[in-house]
């Protein structure tokens, strides 16, 4: 999952990168809601000036959401474009530019994401008949029916007849 740079070989006039960084790359925990559907895409222009390696141009990558509002799930590309990363250089060693790529990704992830911003956009609202604010009195909706009785203390009633002979 590396996309590494060569400073050594590096052109002055920089070098113009494009591919794609598999999905692994994104490595969210199993219990996230985010779960990464494409690999990330990357076209950029990298160029070193003195002890800074700039990368210029646009990256993406889908994920599937669930919707905060209706639950459903839908997919979500997340796009940049004209980006410009700025990477200080300490060495002239080789240099990994995958994890700048896919922290500005994660970065740009909807905290509340909602399906009327999916890729293929879908109606994002609740039947409201069913939001107990807003219920109204004449609508087809019968009342949920009652609680079971709570039975855990019903042995302890029937004790209620012993007296303490001390």
């Amino acid at each position: 999952m590396p996309l590494i740079v060569d400073l050594s070989t590096l052109p002055e006039d920089g070098v113009s990168l494009q591919g794609d960084l598999p999905a692994e790359i994104f490595a969210f925990p199993p219990h996230d809601d985010a779960k990464p559907v494409s690999p990330l895409h990357y076209e950029l222009e990298v160029q070193r000036f003195g002890s800074e390696l700039l990368l210029r141009g646009d990256i993406q990558a889908s994920f599937e959401f669930t919707c905060v509002v209706t639950l459903q799930r839908f997919v979500h590309t997340v796009r940049m474009e004209n980006l410009a990363i700025s990477l200080e250089l300490e060495t002239e060693a080789p240099i990994d530019i995958a994890d700048a790529l896919r922290e500005e990704i994660v970065l740009e992830i909807p905290a509340d994401p909602r399906c009327d911003e999916g890729d293929v956009p879908m109606e994002c609202k609740l039947n409201s008949p069913y939001l107990v604010l807003d219920k109204t009195t004449d609508t087809d909706l019968s009342s949920p029916p009652p609680p079971p009785a709570d039975n855990r203390w019903s042995a302890l009633d029937a004790l209620s007849d012993l007296k303490d002979n001390h």
